[in-house]
């Protein structure tokens, strides 16, 4: 027996006003990094301090540019290569959608290293509270892919909850969307903020760092197993998705970040 859940058709554009377009995927972007802003300033004023409060205003900017430029990028090279050497004009477009996580993480890496030597504040302490935001913009940016009806989930016939999504056939699929904003987001936010409200890791500069790349890059590959591949790679070596083989580097990052962290010892901690 096929089952399918009726797919809530979204209007992709949030408001429109005369010629301009507000779409939800923008918006998501927005409150991303607006809610983790105001989470990093949360973070800070608390020990063992990061950065000032005002240095989180400065960095928002370094964050807004590593994010879009760096997902767009990433996205071009890892995913499309062929197609924008050919079309290099469409490169700018991001409005047609096309962003990579891993390509804007790489961004973000590359504005916290300059970032944290421009300011002369530890760089694996600023990795820590960024890294423990970053879940909110990945829970928002999931959540408009669902809206947007893109990066749908594999045929799932038995599955309830399974939609069909348009552009993707007429049998129901996993709304995998809603998984990776769930295990991308939700959940790794939570698995954070708790390591940092009611452990000392926060005291070992990188550890959360660690934690977030490992378990960003195994939630992913979970995930990966119910998102359907890119049309245009499909799956890659070994039966895996691009999407896999990009997590898997992160994930023995993470876990050699975490070790690492952990035999340096606690860095900013009072005695006592």
């Amino acid at each position: 027996m096929t089952f399918a859940l009726a797919y809530p058709h979204i209007d992709p554009i949030a408001l429109q006003l005369g010629p301009f377009a507000i779409r939800w995927y923008a918006l998501a972007y927005i409150a991303g990094l607006m809610l983790g802003w105001r989470y990093v300033k949360f973070l800070v004023a608390r020990p063992p301090g990061a950065m000032t409060e005002i240095e989180v205003d400065d960095f928002l900017v370094w964050a807004t540019m590593g994010v879009v430029l760096g997902g767009r990028l990433g996205y071009v090279l890892f995913y499309k290569p062929m197609y924008y050497l050919q079309n290099p004009l469409e490169i700018p477009m991001v409005w047609q959608g096309g962003m990579s996580f891993h390509g804007g993480a790489l961004g973000v890496i590359i504005g916290i290293i300059a970032f944290a030597r421009f300011r002369k504040r530890n760089l694996f302490q600023v990795g820590d509270v960024i890294c423990c935001a970053v879940p909110i913009g990945l829970f928002f940016g999931r959540l408009a892919n669902f809206v947007n009806g893109e990066l749908f989930g594999r045929v799932a016939p038995d599955a309830e909850w399974a939609m069909v999504f348009p552009g993707g056939g007429p049998l129901p699929r996993h709304p995998s969307q809603l998984y990776e904003a769930g295990l991308e987001g939700a959940l790794l936010f939570l698995i954070l903020f708790g390591l940092w409200k009611l452990t000392d890791i926060r005291y070992r500069a990188g550890a959360l760092s660690g934690v977030f790349l490992a378990g960003y890059g195994l939630g992913r590959i979970t995930a990966e197993f119910f998102r359907q591949p890119d049309a245009h790679l499909g799956f890659l070596w070994g039966g895996a998705t691009m999407g896999q083989l990009l997590s898997l580097p992160q994930v023995l990052v993470g876990l050699a970040m975490l070790a690492w962290a952990w035999r340096r010892g606690p860095v900013g901690k009072a005695a006592g």
